[in-house]
Protein backbone atom coordinates (compact mmCIF):
# COMPACT_ATOMS: atom_id res chain seq x y z
CA UNK A 1 0.00 0.00 0.00
CA UNK A 2 2.87 2.47 1.22
CA UNK A 3 4.85 1.48 -2.18
CA UNK A 4 2.32 2.05 -4.63
CA UNK A 5 1.51 5.77 -3.44
CA UNK A 6 3.86 8.48 -5.21
CA UNK A 7 3.13 11.14 -2.90
CA UNK A 8 4.18 8.91 0.08
CA UNK A 9 7.24 7.41 -1.68
CA UNK A 10 8.66 10.71 -2.25
CA UNK A 11 8.13 12.28 0.72
CA UNK A 12 9.97 8.93 2.18
CA UNK A 13 12.95 9.51 -0.22
CA UNK A 14 13.19 13.01 0.50
CA UNK A 15 11.34 14.07 3.42
CA UNK A 16 11.32 14.17 7.74
CA UNK A 17 8.57 11.85 8.22
CA UNK A 18 6.80 9.83 11.14
CA UNK A 19 4.79 6.72 9.78
CA UNK A 20 2.05 5.24 12.04
CA UNK A 21 1.79 1.24 10.73
CA UNK A 22 -1.35 -0.42 11.48
CA UNK A 23 -0.83 -3.95 12.22
CA UNK A 24 -2.08 -6.79 10.43
CA UNK A 25 -4.96 -7.44 13.02
CA UNK A 26 -6.11 -4.17 13.07
CA UNK A 27 -6.81 -4.34 9.47
CA UNK A 28 -8.68 -7.35 9.81
CA UNK A 29 -10.63 -5.89 12.76
CA UNK A 30 -11.74 -2.52 10.82
CA UNK A 31 -15.02 -2.22 9.85
CA UNK A 32 -15.07 1.28 8.40
CA UNK A 33 -14.39 1.57 4.11
CA UNK A 34 -11.57 3.08 3.58
CA UNK A 35 -9.33 4.84 0.12
CA UNK A 36 -5.84 3.27 -0.09
CA UNK A 37 -4.14 5.83 -1.44
CA UNK A 38 -5.58 8.62 1.29
CA UNK A 39 -5.51 5.98 3.90
CA UNK A 40 -1.62 5.99 3.60
CA UNK A 41 -0.75 9.59 3.71
CA UNK A 42 -3.03 9.70 6.55
CA UNK A 43 -1.12 7.65 8.79
CA UNK A 44 1.95 9.68 7.61
CA UNK A 45 3.65 13.31 9.26
CA UNK A 46 6.41 15.06 8.10
CA UNK A 47 8.27 15.36 11.44
CA UNK A 48 10.30 12.56 12.25
CA UNK A 49 9.64 12.29 16.06
CA UNK A 50 9.53 9.50 18.68
CA UNK A 51 6.27 7.90 21.21
CA UNK A 52 7.73 10.51 24.03
CA UNK A 53 8.60 13.18 22.61
CA UNK A 54 5.05 12.94 20.46
CA UNK A 55 3.39 13.07 24.09
CA UNK A 56 5.27 15.68 25.38
CA UNK A 57 5.73 18.58 22.61
CA UNK A 58 1.60 18.29 21.09
CA UNK A 59 -2.00 17.73 21.57
CA UNK A 60 -1.95 17.06 17.71
CA UNK A 61 -0.21 16.78 14.35
CA UNK A 62 -1.03 17.52 10.56
CA UNK A 63 -0.69 14.34 8.85
CA UNK A 64 0.29 14.59 4.78
CA UNK A 65 -3.68 13.63 4.15
CA UNK A 66 -5.10 16.67 1.26
CA UNK A 67 -5.89 19.50 3.95
CA UNK A 68 -3.71 17.91 6.15
CA UNK A 69 -6.43 17.15 8.97
CA UNK A 70 -4.79 16.66 12.28
CA UNK A 71 -4.12 13.28 14.02
CA UNK A 72 -5.11 13.51 18.03
CA UNK A 73 -2.89 12.73 20.75
CA UNK A 74 -3.37 11.31 23.83
CA UNK A 75 -1.59 10.02 26.70
CA UNK A 76 -3.46 8.31 29.49
CA UNK A 77 -1.14 7.68 32.60
CA UNK A 78 -0.79 4.02 34.13
CA UNK A 79 -0.17 2.92 37.42
CA UNK A 80 2.58 0.66 35.94
CA UNK A 81 3.01 2.47 32.67
CA UNK A 82 1.84 5.05 30.64
CA UNK A 83 -0.07 4.51 27.37
CA UNK A 84 0.06 7.20 24.17
CA UNK A 85 -2.84 7.32 21.50
CA UNK A 86 -3.04 8.69 17.84
CA UNK A 87 -6.76 9.47 17.75
CA UNK A 88 -8.39 6.43 18.95
CA UNK A 89 -5.07 4.20 17.89
CA UNK A 90 -2.53 3.02 20.61
CA UNK A 91 0.87 3.04 20.00
CA UNK A 92 2.47 -0.24 20.55
CA UNK A 93 5.26 0.74 22.63
CA UNK A 94 7.78 -2.53 21.91
CA UNK A 95 6.71 -1.84 18.43
CA UNK A 96 7.62 1.60 17.76
CA UNK A 97 10.60 4.36 17.94
CA UNK A 98 12.37 2.43 14.75
CA UNK A 99 14.37 4.97 13.61
CA UNK A 100 16.65 5.24 10.11
CA UNK A 101 17.34 7.77 7.62
CA UNK A 102 15.54 8.51 4.11
CA UNK A 103 16.90 7.40 0.91
CA UNK A 104 19.12 10.49 0.58
CA UNK A 105 20.73 9.77 4.18
CA UNK A 106 19.79 13.18 4.94
CA UNK A 107 16.63 13.45 6.87
CA UNK A 108 15.34 11.39 10.15
CA UNK A 109 12.28 8.88 9.37
CA UNK A 110 10.52 7.07 12.73
CA UNK A 111 8.14 4.44 12.61
CA UNK A 112 5.57 3.51 15.26
CA UNK A 113 2.88 0.67 15.16
CA UNK A 114 -0.16 1.26 16.39
CA UNK A 115 -3.42 -1.51 17.10
CA UNK A 116 -6.22 0.45 14.84
CA UNK A 117 -6.10 1.46 11.48
CA UNK A 118 -6.60 5.54 11.56
CA UNK A 119 -9.75 6.42 9.01
CA UNK A 120 -9.88 10.21 7.76
CA UNK A 121 -13.39 11.86 7.10
CA UNK A 122 -13.40 13.16 3.59
CA UNK A 123 -16.45 13.51 1.03
CA UNK A 124 -16.49 10.98 -2.30
CA UNK A 125 -14.98 12.03 -5.38
CA UNK A 126 -18.28 12.26 -6.55
CA UNK A 127 -19.01 15.75 -4.62
CA UNK A 128 -19.19 18.88 -6.26
CA UNK A 129 -17.26 20.48 -3.39
CA UNK A 130 -14.85 17.65 -1.81
CA UNK A 131 -13.54 18.14 1.67
CA UNK A 132 -11.05 16.47 3.44
CA UNK A 133 -10.58 18.39 6.86
CA UNK A 134 -13.93 19.09 7.84
CA UNK A 135 -14.61 20.88 11.23
CA UNK A 136 -17.72 19.21 13.37
CA UNK A 137 -20.01 21.94 11.52
CA UNK A 138 -18.62 21.54 7.86
CA UNK A 139 -19.76 17.65 9.07
CA UNK A 140 -22.98 18.12 10.21
CA UNK A 141 -24.25 20.77 7.67
CA UNK A 142 -23.01 18.12 5.11
CA UNK A 143 -23.81 15.11 6.85
CA UNK A 144 -24.93 13.20 3.51
CA UNK A 145 -21.67 13.90 1.51
CA UNK A 146 -19.80 11.61 3.78
CA UNK A 147 -20.13 7.72 3.77
CA UNK A 148 -22.31 7.39 6.86
CA UNK A 149 -25.52 5.96 5.17
CA UNK A 150 -26.82 4.39 8.15
CA UNK A 151 -27.29 7.23 9.93
CA UNK A 152 -29.66 10.85 9.90
CA UNK A 153 -28.55 13.87 11.83
CA UNK A 154 -32.07 16.07 10.06
CA UNK A 155 -33.50 16.71 13.36
CA UNK A 156 -30.55 17.57 15.93
CA UNK A 157 -29.02 19.52 12.51
CA UNK A 158 -32.49 21.77 12.04
CA UNK A 159 -32.73 22.31 16.11
CA UNK A 160 -28.86 24.22 15.66
CA UNK A 161 -29.89 26.39 12.95
CA UNK A 162 -33.52 27.27 14.91
CA UNK A 163 -31.35 28.12 17.83
CA UNK A 164 -28.71 29.73 16.09
CA UNK A 165 -26.11 27.14 17.65
CA UNK A 166 -23.83 26.57 14.56
CA UNK A 167 -20.87 28.53 15.93
CA UNK A 168 -19.95 26.73 18.79
CA UNK A 169 -19.61 23.42 16.46
CA UNK A 170 -17.05 25.87 13.87
CA UNK A 171 -15.19 27.02 17.30
CA UNK A 172 -11.33 26.15 17.09
CA UNK A 173 -9.24 24.43 19.20
CA UNK A 174 -9.74 20.73 20.27
CA UNK A 175 -13.78 19.59 21.86
CA UNK A 176 -15.89 16.40 21.83
CA UNK A 177 -19.03 16.59 20.26
CA UNK A 178 -22.06 14.27 20.48
CA UNK A 179 -24.52 14.06 17.54
CA UNK A 180 -27.93 12.26 18.36
CA UNK A 181 -29.31 9.94 15.09
CA UNK A 182 -32.76 11.10 14.14
CA UNK A 183 -34.07 7.74 15.36
CA UNK A 184 -33.01 8.83 19.21
CA UNK A 185 -36.27 11.35 18.67
CA UNK A 186 -39.25 9.26 18.27
CA UNK A 187 -40.12 9.32 21.98
CA UNK A 188 -38.95 13.33 22.06
CA UNK A 189 -39.77 16.66 21.04
CA UNK A 190 -37.53 18.39 18.82
CA UNK A 191 -38.59 21.40 20.47
CA UNK A 192 -37.30 20.09 23.57
CA UNK A 193 -33.62 20.48 22.15
CA UNK A 194 -33.23 24.04 22.92
CA UNK A 195 -29.77 26.16 23.31
CA UNK A 196 -28.79 25.13 26.41
CA UNK A 197 -29.42 21.06 25.70
CA UNK A 198 -27.77 21.84 22.22
CA UNK A 199 -24.79 23.27 24.73
CA UNK A 200 -24.96 20.06 26.97
CA UNK A 201 -23.58 18.06 24.35
CA UNK A 202 -20.41 19.79 23.78
CA UNK A 203 -17.16 19.00 25.92
CA UNK A 204 -14.98 22.05 25.00
CA UNK A 205 -11.08 21.89 25.27
CA UNK A 206 -11.13 18.05 25.44
CA UNK A 207 -10.95 15.80 22.24
CA UNK A 208 -12.11 12.39 24.01
CA UNK A 209 -11.60 9.22 21.70
CA UNK A 210 -13.32 6.29 23.68
CA UNK A 211 -10.37 4.08 24.02
CA UNK A 212 -8.35 6.39 25.75
CA UNK A 213 -10.66 8.65 27.97
CA UNK A 214 -10.87 7.72 31.53
CA UNK A 215 -14.43 5.80 32.30
CA UNK A 216 -17.14 7.62 34.47
CA UNK A 217 -15.18 10.70 35.05
CA UNK A 218 -17.37 13.50 35.21
CA UNK A 219 -16.37 16.54 32.06
CA UNK A 220 -17.61 19.91 31.98
CA UNK A 221 -19.93 20.94 29.27
CA UNK A 222 -20.72 24.35 27.60
CA UNK A 223 -24.24 24.41 29.99
CA UNK A 224 -22.32 25.57 32.68
CA UNK A 225 -23.45 28.73 34.15
CA UNK A 226 -24.77 29.72 37.27
CA UNK A 227 -28.57 28.39 36.39
CA UNK A 228 -27.37 25.12 34.74
CA UNK A 229 -24.18 22.46 35.08
CA UNK A 230 -24.15 19.77 33.28
CA UNK A 231 -21.73 16.89 33.12
CA UNK A 232 -20.26 14.43 30.38
CA UNK A 233 -19.11 10.43 31.57
CA UNK A 234 -17.97 7.67 29.35
CA UNK A 235 -19.12 3.89 30.61
CA UNK A 236 -18.39 0.80 28.86
CA UNK A 237 -20.29 -2.72 29.09
CA UNK A 238 -17.96 -4.55 29.88
CA UNK A 239 -20.46 -8.17 30.08
CA UNK A 240 -21.39 -8.30 26.32
CA UNK A 241 -19.11 -9.33 23.15
CA UNK A 242 -20.23 -5.85 21.86
CA UNK A 243 -18.25 -3.91 24.67
CA UNK A 244 -20.89 -0.98 23.98
CA UNK A 245 -20.09 2.45 25.19
CA UNK A 246 -22.38 4.91 26.86
CA UNK A 247 -22.25 8.54 27.03
CA UNK A 248 -24.09 9.69 30.46
CA UNK A 249 -25.62 13.39 30.70
CA UNK A 250 -25.30 14.34 34.58
CA UNK A 251 -27.57 17.90 35.25
CA UNK A 252 -27.11 18.59 38.44
CA UNK A 253 -28.63 22.40 38.44
CA UNK A 254 -30.98 22.91 36.11
CA UNK A 255 -33.51 25.67 35.40
CA UNK A 256 -36.56 26.27 33.21
CA UNK A 257 -37.37 23.01 30.76
CA UNK A 258 -34.36 21.64 32.23
CA UNK A 259 -35.18 18.17 34.44
CA UNK A 260 -32.20 17.13 37.13
CA UNK A 261 -31.07 13.68 36.29
CA UNK A 262 -29.19 11.48 34.57
CA UNK A 263 -29.78 10.19 30.89
CA UNK A 264 -28.12 7.64 28.96
CA UNK A 265 -27.27 7.19 25.69
CA UNK A 266 -25.33 4.65 23.29
CA UNK A 267 -22.50 5.63 21.08
CA UNK A 268 -23.83 4.20 17.27
CA UNK A 269 -20.63 5.63 15.31
CA UNK A 270 -17.56 6.37 17.68
CA UNK A 271 -14.40 8.38 16.92
CA UNK A 272 -15.71 10.52 13.97
CA UNK A 273 -12.01 12.74 13.55
CA UNK A 274 -12.68 16.57 12.51
CA UNK A 275 -10.56 19.67 11.98
CA UNK A 276 -11.80 20.43 15.61
CA UNK A 277 -11.92 17.42 17.81
CA UNK A 278 -13.57 14.47 17.67
CA UNK A 279 -17.59 13.63 17.26
CA UNK A 280 -19.28 10.53 18.77
CA UNK A 281 -22.77 9.91 16.74
CA UNK A 282 -25.39 8.68 19.81
CA UNK A 283 -28.68 6.87 19.82
CA UNK A 284 -30.76 9.55 21.47
CA UNK A 285 -30.46 13.17 22.47
CA UNK A 286 -28.75 14.52 26.04
CA UNK A 287 -30.45 16.04 29.03
CA UNK A 288 -33.51 14.90 28.20
CA UNK A 289 -35.15 12.87 30.78
CA UNK A 290 -37.91 10.33 30.55
CA UNK A 291 -40.54 10.80 32.61
CA UNK A 292 -42.90 7.72 31.64
CA UNK A 293 -42.41 4.59 33.03
CA UNK A 294 -43.41 2.93 29.90
CA UNK A 295 -40.53 4.75 28.15
CA UNK A 296 -38.15 3.15 30.77
CA UNK A 297 -39.57 0.03 29.74
CA UNK A 298 -39.37 -0.09 26.29
CA UNK A 299 -35.80 1.01 26.55
CA UNK A 300 -34.66 -2.80 28.01
CA UNK A 301 -31.09 -2.93 26.48
CA UNK A 302 -30.17 0.21 28.29
CA UNK A 303 -32.15 -0.73 31.56
CA UNK A 304 -30.70 -4.31 31.90
CA UNK A 305 -27.36 -3.09 31.46
CA UNK A 306 -28.08 -0.58 34.45
CA UNK A 307 -29.10 -2.54 37.02
CA UNK A 308 -27.95 -1.94 40.63
CA UNK A 309 -28.02 -3.87 43.71
CA UNK A 310 -26.83 -1.88 46.83
CA UNK A 311 -23.95 0.31 45.41
CA UNK A 312 -22.88 -2.15 42.19
CA UNK A 313 -23.64 -2.42 38.82
CA UNK A 314 -25.07 -6.09 37.22
CA UNK A 315 -26.51 -7.17 34.36
CA UNK A 316 -29.63 -8.83 34.20
CA UNK A 317 -27.58 -12.47 32.95
CA UNK A 318 -25.90 -12.01 36.93
CA UNK A 319 -28.97 -11.40 38.18
CA UNK A 320 -30.85 -14.56 36.63
CA UNK A 321 -27.74 -16.91 37.81
CA UNK A 322 -27.98 -15.74 41.52
CA UNK A 323 -31.52 -15.33 41.57
CA UNK A 324 -31.56 -18.33 44.14
CA UNK A 325 -28.38 -17.47 45.56
CA UNK A 326 -29.05 -17.70 49.78
CA UNK A 327 -26.37 -14.34 50.06
CA UNK A 328 -24.64 -11.86 47.30
CA UNK A 329 -21.53 -9.98 48.54
CA UNK A 330 -20.97 -6.66 46.60
CA UNK A 331 -17.99 -5.85 48.14
CA UNK A 332 -15.12 -4.72 45.87
CA UNK A 333 -11.41 -3.70 46.14
CA UNK A 334 -12.69 -0.12 44.75
CA UNK A 335 -14.86 0.37 47.23
CA UNK A 336 -13.71 1.44 50.90
CA UNK A 337 -16.02 -1.05 52.83
CA UNK A 338 -16.85 -4.32 52.13
CA UNK A 339 -20.45 -5.45 52.62
CA UNK A 340 -21.95 -9.09 52.34
CA UNK A 341 -26.09 -8.66 52.54
CA UNK A 342 -27.60 -11.83 53.73
CA UNK A 343 -30.94 -12.46 52.36
CA UNK A 344 -33.35 -15.79 52.44
CA UNK A 345 -33.13 -15.47 48.85
CA UNK A 346 -32.17 -12.35 46.14
CA UNK A 347 -35.37 -13.09 44.44
CA UNK A 348 -37.48 -12.57 47.26
CA UNK A 349 -35.61 -9.50 48.59
CA UNK A 350 -33.62 -7.71 45.65
CA UNK A 351 -34.29 -3.79 45.57
CA UNK A 352 -34.08 -3.10 41.47
CA UNK A 353 -32.85 0.95 40.33
CA UNK A 354 -31.90 2.18 37.54
CA UNK A 355 -28.88 4.80 37.03
CA UNK A 356 -31.09 7.39 35.08
CA UNK A 357 -32.53 8.36 38.73
CA UNK A 358 -35.59 11.02 38.31
CA UNK A 359 -38.02 11.47 41.09
CA UNK A 360 -41.34 10.13 38.87
CA UNK A 361 -39.29 6.85 38.57
CA UNK A 362 -38.40 6.18 42.45
CA UNK A 363 -42.34 5.80 43.63
CA UNK A 364 -42.37 2.40 40.17
CA UNK A 365 -39.42 0.85 42.21
CA UNK A 366 -41.26 -2.05 43.84
CA UNK A 367 -43.75 -2.41 40.91
CA UNK A 368 -40.36 -3.76 39.10
CA UNK A 369 -39.00 -5.99 41.87
CA UNK A 370 -43.06 -7.46 41.36
CA UNK A 371 -42.96 -7.79 37.65
CA UNK A 372 -39.40 -9.26 38.23
CA UNK A 373 -39.87 -11.77 40.67
CA UNK A 374 -42.34 -13.15 38.37
CA UNK A 375 -40.94 -13.08 34.91
CA UNK A 376 -36.69 -12.77 35.91
CA UNK A 377 -37.30 -9.80 33.41
CA UNK A 378 -37.85 -6.43 33.95
CA UNK A 379 -40.25 -6.27 30.70
CA UNK A 380 -43.52 -5.23 31.47
CA UNK A 381 -45.81 -8.86 31.18
CA UNK A 382 -49.04 -7.95 29.08
CA UNK A 383 -51.73 -7.36 31.58
CA UNK A 384 -49.71 -6.90 34.59
CA UNK A 385 -50.44 -4.91 37.07
CA UNK A 386 -50.14 -4.77 41.41
CA UNK A 387 -51.00 -8.73 42.20
CA UNK A 388 -53.46 -7.92 44.85
CA UNK A 389 -54.40 -12.05 45.63
CA UNK A 390 -53.49 -12.80 48.61
CA UNK A 391 -51.62 -16.46 48.17
CA UNK A 392 -49.74 -18.46 50.69
CA UNK A 393 -46.56 -17.48 49.37
CA UNK A 394 -47.44 -13.46 50.05
CA UNK A 395 -48.30 -13.99 53.36
CA UNK A 396 -45.13 -15.77 54.85
CA UNK A 397 -43.28 -12.96 52.95
CA UNK A 398 -45.18 -10.53 55.03
CA UNK A 399 -44.91 -12.71 58.14
CA UNK A 400 -41.04 -12.76 58.05
CA UNK A 401 -40.75 -9.10 57.21
CA UNK A 402 -43.15 -8.21 60.31
CA UNK A 403 -40.82 -10.64 62.33
CA UNK A 404 -37.26 -9.27 61.37
CA UNK A 405 -38.57 -6.01 61.03
CA UNK A 406 -41.55 -5.01 63.87
CA UNK A 407 -41.29 -1.08 63.35
CA UNK A 408 -42.06 -1.91 59.43
CA UNK A 409 -44.67 0.39 58.31
CA UNK A 410 -47.40 -0.54 56.60
CA UNK A 411 -46.56 1.42 53.17
CA UNK A 412 -42.47 0.27 53.37
CA UNK A 413 -44.51 -3.00 53.88
CA UNK A 414 -46.43 -2.63 50.71
CA UNK A 415 -43.66 -1.59 48.47
CA UNK A 416 -41.43 -4.53 49.66
CA UNK A 417 -43.72 -7.37 49.01
CA UNK A 418 -45.73 -5.72 46.02
CA UNK A 419 -48.85 -5.34 46.66
CA UNK A 420 -51.35 -2.57 47.98
CA UNK A 421 -51.53 -1.06 51.44
CA UNK A 422 -55.20 -2.25 51.33
CA UNK A 423 -53.76 -5.86 50.76
CA UNK A 424 -51.33 -5.61 53.35
CA UNK A 425 -54.00 -4.34 55.70
CA UNK A 426 -55.95 -7.08 55.15
CA UNK A 427 -53.06 -9.77 55.52
CA UNK A 428 -52.21 -8.15 58.80
CA UNK A 429 -55.98 -8.48 59.77
CA UNK A 430 -56.89 -11.55 58.91
CA UNK A 431 -54.07 -13.37 57.71
CA UNK A 432 -51.42 -13.06 60.87
CA UNK A 433 -53.89 -11.59 63.45
CA UNK A 434 -51.67 -12.66 66.68
CA UNK A 435 -48.53 -10.79 65.00
CA UNK A 436 -51.09 -8.04 64.10
CA UNK A 437 -52.40 -7.77 67.47
CA UNK A 438 -49.13 -8.23 69.67
CA UNK A 439 -46.90 -5.87 67.62
CA UNK A 440 -50.01 -3.60 66.90
CA UNK A 441 -48.63 -0.28 68.61
CA UNK A 442 -45.48 -0.82 66.19
CA UNK A 443 -46.75 -1.34 63.19
CA UNK A 444 -47.31 2.62 61.83
CA UNK A 445 -49.27 3.67 59.05
CA UNK A 446 -46.48 5.41 56.91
Amino acid sequence: MLERNEIANFSLYKKQVTIFAPTNEAFQKNQKPIDNDNLVLYHMINLAKTVTELSSQYNYVTSELDGNPPLWITLRRGTYHDDHYINNARILQNQSNYKARNAANTEDQVLHKIDEVLVPVFSPKSSADRLFNPNAWDFIAKFESFNFKTYRIRTFRQRINQTNKAEIFKNEGGHTFFIPIDDGFKDSKPESVDGKVIDGHVIPKRVLFTEPTMKDYMFETLAESDNIRVFISFSQDTESKSKTIYIKSHTRVSEGNITKGVVIAAIKEANIPVKNGVIHLIHKPLMIVDHSVKQFLEAVQVLERHLIVGDVALTMEKIKAMANDTSISYGKEIYTNKKETELETVRDSLKIAVEERINSFFGTQSHFVMVFRETMSVKQKEGAGRAEKRTEELVNNVREIISNAPRTSVRTLSQQVGVSIGTCHTILKKDLPVIKKSRKSTIPEE
